[in-house]
């Protein structure tokens, strides 16, 4: 068997373009164009490659996209002003700040500053728990762009025994949650987890978040399940690669996603996708839009 490759870079090329229509259809219509907020703290090179991309996309598809580059010593109140000017900013739609922080700054202060209509990366609680209750609005983006990929397998989905290895609240705890909610049986793994090899034997789908690279072997992979890959890792060469074994994982798995390639394009294309729906769903009824 070799799997079929899910081509996250195609799929999201197709959402980017259908986006730009529907930009494009808003503006004929008299109304505003979506406007994104990108904040950025300190120079973390893989931060920065992240924020130009989503920032390049947004203005690919006719989005309005604001910009706050902050040194790496501004303190948590001045962002957290920041985020405030933003949430009264009527021409802003989503507010995106890329993680990780600096130490000196608490992630969930930052993350439940951001009003819920104007949390685009779907991490604020109250987004979160609009998922766990099966009544998702702003959905946190990559296990977003996950279902969208497995979506587009024609697989169904319900009754599945899937196995989400890793529980960061960006990932995969959310990843549970929409998988849940696509009908799978599903179990998340984490670093106190007991006989993974076995638990990923049995899985028919497994999605792989752990950041390590190589982390799930190839040959653990049931024949016929579809394999998900999150991870991004650089090796010393300079390549990319995810963490599964992929050339091996492919001889066993019904459908994979590469790395590069995968999942990370659904990322962005999610993210936009919820900008958008942040305008349509939030902000076009007001008074002022």
């Amino acid at each position: 068997m070799t799997a079929q490759i899910i081509d996250g870079k195609a799929i999201a090329a197709a959402i980017r373009q259908q986006l730009k229509q529907k930009v494009a259809a808003r503006i004929e219509q008299g109304l505003r164009a979506p406007g994104l907020a990108v904040i950025l703290v300190g120079s973390n090179p893989a931060s920065q490659v992240y924020v130009r991309s989503k920032r390049k996309a947004c203005e690919e598809i006719g989005f309005i996209s604001s910009s706050f580059d902050l040194p790496i010593d501004t303190s948590e109140a001045e962002l957290l002003a920041l985020i405030d000017e933003c949430n009264h900013d009527d021409s802003i739609d989503g507010i995106l700040v890329q993680l990780p922080l600096p130490s000196h700054i608490e992630d969930a202060k930052v993350i439940e500053k951001i009003r819920p209509d104007k949390d685009v990366d779907g991490f604020h609680p109250y987004n979160i728990g609009r998922l766990a209750q099966k009544t998702p609005v702003l959905r946190p983006c990559t296990p977003k762009g996950v279902i969208t990929l497995l979506n587009s397998t024609g697989v169904d989905l319900h009754g599945l025994d899937a196995l989400v290895v890793g529980a960061s609240n960006i990932v995969g705890r959310p990843m549970g949650l929409e998988l849940l909610l696509a009908g799978c049986t599903t179990t998340v793994c984490h670093r106190f987890t007991q006989n993974l090899e076995t638990k990923v034997r049995n899985a028919d789908l497994v999605v792989a978040a752990v950041g390590r690279p190589g982390f799930i072997k190839g040959e653990w992979i049931k024949p016929g399940a579809i394999v998900i890959d999150v991870g991004i890792n650089r090796l010393d060469d300079g390549s990319l690669v995810g963490d599964v074994e992929f050339d091996l994982a492919a001889e066993h798995a019904s459908h994979i996603t590469p790395v590069p390639g995968g999942v990370g394009p659904m990322t962005i294309a999610s993210l936009l996708e919820n900008t958008l729906y942040a305008a349509e769903q939030y902000h076009d009824k007001l008074p002022h839009a």
